[in-house]
């Protein structure tokens, strides 16, 4: 299995400038790879792989609450 990239970077949805997000810690399995990165707008922007409802999960977690638990 191949290690997820620790940065990937996204057009903004408001302003189209480019912004990187950083893959974030979760526990060492493969259901979610998440990231999280802010726009220089201010725009936070969410991205997942892995699992289909982990990664519904986080996406729909808008308050930064979101963690995963076998």
């Amino acid at each position: 299995m191949t290690k997820p990239a620790r940065f990937l970077t996204f057009k903004c949805a408001k302003c189209t400038k480019p912004v990187k997000v950083v893959l974030q810690k979760v526990s060492a399995c493969s259901h979610i790879q998440p990231y999280l990165g802010v726009c220089a707008c201010g725009e936070p922007r969410r991205y997942a792989t892995g699992s289909k409802d982990a990664v519904e999960s986080f996406m729909q977690s808008i308050d930064g609450s979101w963690s995963h638990h076998h």
